[in-house]
């Protein structure tokens, strides 16, 4: 995987090697924003013919795929400049993993859970490090009349600040990057505080309590966050949304 510097025809193209859907939509809604263009690849196969016709200034991946192989088998094998800068992802915190990746010749590593600024300033430091361009970034995302602030962690609802935890802030991301999709409490565990995470078993239901009452989101006709029964929550965009639909 040669490095063709160039310069950013529009925004510039973020390749995304991702086979989770929560968190490569996390990461997509995260990038999407008037930041960046962002593509998803689930497979080797997919990242490298996207990698060949698409051609990314950036690749993030998940390390952890193909049994940790995946760097390796898109070509970062030691550190060279002459490649596509990555970023790699990790559900592994220790030192080791993050040795390793640096090994392979990424430029940076997240360790997930990570915020959406974070991911932001990681992204523009490489890119800035690598094509000497700034590249323009809409901090503000609007989803109806929610509107939440990245770089500055604020929501406002109606112009009116919502003065969210930073938990809750990072709960309502989560939602709303796979908005009309069931997540499990499982699922949103993982994303937000690690797979080696041990809470009590009501961690999420209470914190989902926490920002209903914020949102003024009640639970019957639900505004934002709809309760599926034995299942999770889903992000609605209104409240005439079946909050039970598949």
């Amino acid at each position: 995987m040669n490095l063709h510097a160039r310069p950013f025809d529009t925004a510039p193209r973020v390749l995304l090697v991702i086979d989770q859907l929560v968190l490569a939509q996390y990461v997509s809604l995260t990038l999407n924003h008037g930041i960046s263009q962002t593509q998803v690849a689930r497979s080797t196969e997919d990242a490298l013919a996207a990698i060949r016709s698409w051609r990314p200034h950036l690749v993030i991946v998940d390390m952890d795929l193909a049994h940790g192989a995946i760097l390796g088998q898109l070509g970062y094998t030691t550190p060279s400049t002459d490649r596509l800068p990555a970023i790699a992802l990790t559900h592994r915190g220790d030192l080791q993993t993050k040795l390793a990746a640096f090994d392979h010749g990424v430029d940076d590593i997240l360790t997930v859970p990570f915020s959406p600024e974070e991911l932001v300033a990681r992204m523009l430091a490489v890119l800035r490090r690598t094509y000497h361009e700034s590249v323009t970034f809409t901090p503000v995302l609007r989803l109806g009349d929610l509107e939440i602030d990245i770089l500055n962690r604020t929501v406002h609802v109606h112009g009116k600040d919502l003065h969210l935890t930073s938990v809750e802030q990072s709960l309502l991301y989560l939602l709303a990057a796979n908005a009309g999709q069931l997540l499990s409490r499982d699922e949103i565990m993982d994303q937000l505080w690690g797979a080696d995470y041990v809470a009590e078993s009501n961690v999420v239901d209470r914190h989902i309590h926490n920002l209903r009452v914020k949102l003024q989101n009640g639970w019957k006709e639900p505004r934002y966050i709809a309760t599926i029964p034995g299942r999770g929550y889903r992000f609605v965009a209104t409240a005439a949304e079946d909050p039970t639909a598949a």
